[in-house]
């Protein structure tokens, strides 16, 4: 039986030389234009992208930031059109919950349209955790739907064969960084999105 990330390795390496102009490229660039909003980067930050794709969201803020950029995907090909097209930067094919980098590598760690992706959210805050350096930012920028349309779409949501897990409600989120030692950073909604920050104590 295939695992979730099975799913969507399969589906994203599919995906992956055109992403941008599919209707889900095209849905997923308002939530990397509004996170991008919403971050505070010091010069020369270290900025992980968890599911980083094929970089667009690193290359958006290396347009707007100078930063050191690192990029993580289970797929394969996203990879290796990230490499190319963001050369100055490093990507591994990597799941989230374990990575390969040393402890308190990172000012910022940025997760864009991906958590309802991960089956195992606290693994992956306790390696968040890991690998931010103190009082270090992780970024999340997810779909956000109101309980009744959480309630309503999550039974269905493991079905699908692009790996999607759950529709995560902002205190399911919140709780499980708290759990982990981190602090709320900044939250915000805005319509079916919604930002959510927080600070490594």
């Amino acid at each position: 039986m295939k695992t979730f990330e099975d799913k969507s390795r399969e589906s994203y390496n599919q995906k992956a030389d055109n992403y941008d102009e599919t209707p889900e490229g095209i849905f997923t660039l308002k939530f990397k234009k509004l996170l991008l909003e919403e971050m505070i980067i010091d010069t020369n930050s270290k900025i992980l992208d968890v599911a980083c794709g094929n970089a667009t969201f690193l290359k958006m803020l290396s347009n707007n930031h100078s930063i050191k950029g690192y990029g993580i995907d289970i797929s394969e090909k996203m990879i290796e059109n990230a490499k190319k097209s963001c050369s100055d930067m490093i990507f591994e094919v990597s799941s989230c919950e374990h990575t390969s980098f040393g402890n308190e590598m990172f000012d910022i760690v940025t997760v864009c349209a991906a958590y309802h992706h991960f089956p195992d959210p606290k693994s992956f805050a306790k390696e968040m955790r890991r690998i931010l350096k103190p009082k270090g930012v992780v970024y999340i920028a997810d779909i956000y739907y109101p309980l009744i349309i959480r309630a309503i779409l999550n039974p269905f949501v493991p079905l699908s064969k692009a790996g999607d897990v759950k529709f995560y409600s902002p205190k399911e989120i919140k709780l499980n960084f708290e759990e982990c030692g981190f602090e709320i950073f900044k939250f915000k909604i805005d319509g079916h999105i919604q930002i959510n920050a927080f600070r490594r104590i």
